[in-house]
């Protein structure tokens, strides 16, 4: 099986929630010493993209993305010793559910999806304090925060966000994106932030387009 062939399994392997099929490809990968970048873009994030459009489609659920990303994983981990310079994140993020707020399915799949992409994720989890969301940041000089809200109520505390990393002069140091049902564009416009986004592969994609 040469180059094209491998990219192609390890592509097919993420969108049939082929695991095993991943593995497999990715040891082949190894065996014939192919670009492990090449393979992790043009063979693994190929299949998440497929796989996050199919989502965005209700084509594909939950479970189905969570055994792509395990899929995708599990091949990058297999991909690593080739990657010359070692494995580097695309950038660091985190996601939460805001203050006032416990939903937390579109917050765990934007994870999901954004880890599969390349992203060094970090999870806060839900009902998160606008402090802490602010200490992590500064602390692990994370490049985007994003904060999702599922309720009109706990939207203030994505204005609070904002407010409060201005308050710290720090505002600049990093993207922060918004999302959730009862958001808008222009909502995320009015408080200052850089981007809002309907939906998780949406967030995904202006968060790559946001790292260049």
């Amino acid at each position: 099986m040469g180059e094209k062939e491998v990219l192609e399994a390890l592509k097919k392997a993420v969108i049939n929630q082929d695991e095993e099929g991943a593995l497999k490809a990715a040891k082949d990968a190894v065996a014939q010493n192919l670009d492990a970048m090449k393979c992790i873009d043009s063979g693994l994030a190929e299949g998440m993209k497929v796989i996050s459009d199919q989502f965005d489609k209700a084509e594909v659920f939950v479970p189905q993305i969570v055994i792509s990303a395990d899929a995708f994983m599990g091949a990058v981990e297999i991909l690593k010793p080739l990657l010359k310079g070692g494995y580097k994140a695309k950038g660091t993020v985190i996601i939460h559910t805001v203050e006032g707020d416990i939903h937390d399915i579109g917050k765990s799949i934007l994870g999901i999806l954004l880890t599969a992409s390349g992203f060094e994720v970090t999870d806060l989890g839900r009902d998160v304090p606008v402090e802490h969301v602010c200490d992590v940041a500064e602390e692990m000089k994370i490049d985007i925060i994003t904060g999702s809200s599922l309720m009109s109520t706990s939207m203030p505390s994505q204005k609070e966000i904002i407010k409060a990393l201005k308050e710290r002069g720090v505002r600049d140091k990093f993207k922060v994106f918004f999302g959730g049902a009862p958001t808008n564009e222009e909502w995320v416009k009015s408080i200052g932030g850089d981007g809002w986004a309907e939906n998780a592969p949406a967030g995904v994609a202006m968060i790559v387009k946001a790292m260049g």
